[in-house]
């Protein structure tokens, strides 16, 4: 699955399409809106799912960039330092999935680029790691093609750290974002569930343990 990324810091750029590779996801990398507007009214877009999109690029903005987009069908995510109201509102209004405000955290971009492309139709339908296939539509996990019998937090736990691969995620935040900020349990509640992960599946070598911080799974 490919995403478009129209950034012209070639510093930021790189490290969006850095951890969207490590993630999973290809990309394809476009530094000013000349050149993105050009790449939309060709043919060579067919395969982008999603675009990640500057709002002050050189040559075209983002806003003016919107009807190409549009017309080839890729949904948006403003990702820009413009943060002020009238910017978000013209940016959603005009089509825009999301707008992300930088400096932005990479788990939170990964999180909201799953959303749109769910949304939009087009998120992943499968996840495998290495002889472990995830069936999202169905929610069912096989291992060499037997079914694992997972319990509900254990699965969506599993989605998660599949979905962001080689991403850390503390204890803090799955907690919060699996459980719910009102959750008033410990952290060590998403110990126990790695650990059924890992016994489930042998995933011991996979689910790493990061020191001071939580887990990461890599492929």
């Amino acid at each position: 699955m490919k995403i478009l990324v129209i950034e012209d810091d070639t510093v930021i750029s790189e490290l969006i399409c850095m951890n969207l590779e490590a993630a999973g996801y290809e990309t394809d990398a476009v530094f000013d809106g000349t050149a993105a507007e050009k790449m939309l009214l060709g043919s060579t877009c067919s395969d982008i799912a999603l675009a990640l999109v500057d709002v002050m690029l050189p040559g075209k903005d983002g806003f003016a960039l919107m009807e190409n987009l549009q017309a080839a069908q890729i949904p948006v995510i403003y990702l820009t330092a413009r943060d002020d109201v009238i910017s978000k509102v013209h940016g959603l209004k005009s089509g825009a999935e999301d707008y992300i405000v930088k400096p932005f955290e990479v788990l939170e971009l990964l999180v909201r680029i799953d959303k749109v492309l769910q949304r939009t139709g087009r998120g992943r339908e499968k996840l495998k790691i290495r002889d472990v296939m995830i069936d999202l539509k169905e929610h069912r996990v096989t291992k060499g093609g037997i079914p694992v019998k997972l319990k509900p937090m254990e699965y969506e736990l599993l989605v998660m750290l599949a979905g962001s691969k080689n991403v850390a995620f503390s204890r803090e935040e799955l907690l919060n974002r699996l459980w719910g900020v009102d959750y008033v349990g410990e952290t060590r509640t998403v110990d126990v569930h790695i650990g059924q992960l890992r016994k489930k599946l042998d995933f011991y070598d996979v689910i790493r343990t990061i020191s001071k911080t939580g887990y990461r799974l890599e492929d």
